[in-house]
């Protein structure tokens, strides 16, 4: 009953955090590559109900940005300039769910660009370019993911129905790829490919370099799942009666292969987008000007915004929660299976 309570708050969790990622044309009030260039740098702006003298606004403002007067390379808020904060508003175009094109933003500003989040060094807005960010790191992770999964569970399905020289050979790799360190493995693939891509094209060899990684450790769970199913007393009954290894497969193996799948699932998909960002955040992922997570911290190579500019850290900060909703996901699920495998043996 908990585990099964964990499960539905992570995974509402989970859906308010995707429903973020892939709305982000909706929800960001700016284009990711739009640049600013008159306010590289600039901090995060506070959203204002009451003015510097004290009064009221119903509608919410913000003040404008200027070069500081008191320290060389900094702004600070300009009370003569006052924006408004306006929501539904029309703005630049973009493709809902990467088809619909649509116009329509949360929110908008008036008299002012406003910066939720502040700019990097080209103008750009962090808010706007950390949402479709996500966008590329969690397609890429759950590409990768599937690629795993399918190549792992095939792998291990054959491997521990079949036996023989398949299970041998197919496990003595799995335990090449496990002893290797997947980080140095990533770099070792990544350099065989070329280095200057076009962004779809380079979108799609993280893919592949993800999804070639990681298929051992699904591969042999699902053997030992597999192993296990098919010395049951209904699978030799049915195998008796004449069942053919499609319908054995199909009606009694694969389906107790699916909690570990959906587990691993959950494990996989922030371990890949892991990967992505670091992959990109050493400029061997996505490059500019496509926003992702990695190449969002790309900047915080330079020591001067390491120190200077502290909101170039927020995109790291933003993807916490979706990793933490992730290893939720997968400890319930975990929780579940445990709770399930006690109620059966009991009965």
């Amino acid at each position: 009953m908990i585990g099964r309570l964990q499960l539905k708050f992570w995974l509402v969790t989970l859906g308010v955090i995707h429903l973020a990622i892939v709305g982000a044309g909706f929800f960001a009030p700016y284009d990711p590559a739009e640049q600013d260039r008159e306010n590289p740098y600039s901090p995060p702006m506070k959203i204002r109900l009451v003015d510097e003298h004290g009064r009221i606004h119903l509608r919410p403002f913000f003040y404008a940005t200027r070069p500081s007067e008191r320290s060389f390379g900094r702004v600070e808020e300009d009370p003569d300039k006052m924006g408004q904060m306006y929501f539904f508003v029309s703005g630049p175009s973009y493709r809902l769910l990467g088809f619909i094109p649509a116009r329509l933003h949360l929110f908008g500003a008036e008299g002012s660009r406003f910066h939720l989040l502040g700019t990097d060094g080209f103008g750009r807005d962090l808010f706007s370019r950390i949402l479709y960010g996500g966008q590329v790191s969690l397609l890429a992770g759950l590409l990768g993911a599937a690629c795993t999964l399918l190549v792992g569970g095939l792998i291990g399905t054959t491997a521990g129905f079949y036996g023989g020289w398949r299970d041998v050979v197919f496990m003595r790799s799995a335990e090449l790829f496990l002893a290797l360190p997947w980080l140095y493995l990533l770099f070792a693939l990544r350099a065989f490919l070329p280095l200057t891509v076009r962004p779809l094209e380079a979108f799609l060899l993280v893919v592949m370099v993800l999804g070639t990684v990681g298929w051992a450790r699904p591969a042999r769970l699902v053997r030992g799942v597999v192993l296990g199913a098919k010395e049951r007393d209904f699978v030799r009954a049915a195998r008796g009666f004449g069942a053919s290894d499609g319908y054995l497969l199909a009606r009694h193996i694969l389906p107790e292969t699916s909690g570990v799948l959906l587990t691993q699932a959950a494990i996989l998909v922030p371990q890949f987008v892991l990967a992505e960002m670091t992959l990109s955040f050493l400029g061997l992922g996505v490059p500019e000007p496509a926003p992702s997570w990695g190449n969002l911290l790309a900047a915080l190579q330079e020591y001067s915004v390491l120190v200077s500019y502290w909101w170039m850290y927020l995109p790291a900060f933003a993807s916490i929660p979706f990793f933490v909703g992730y290893l939720g996901v997968a400890n319930a699920l975990h929780v579940d299976r445990m709770t399930g495998k006690i109620d059966s043996e009991r009965r």
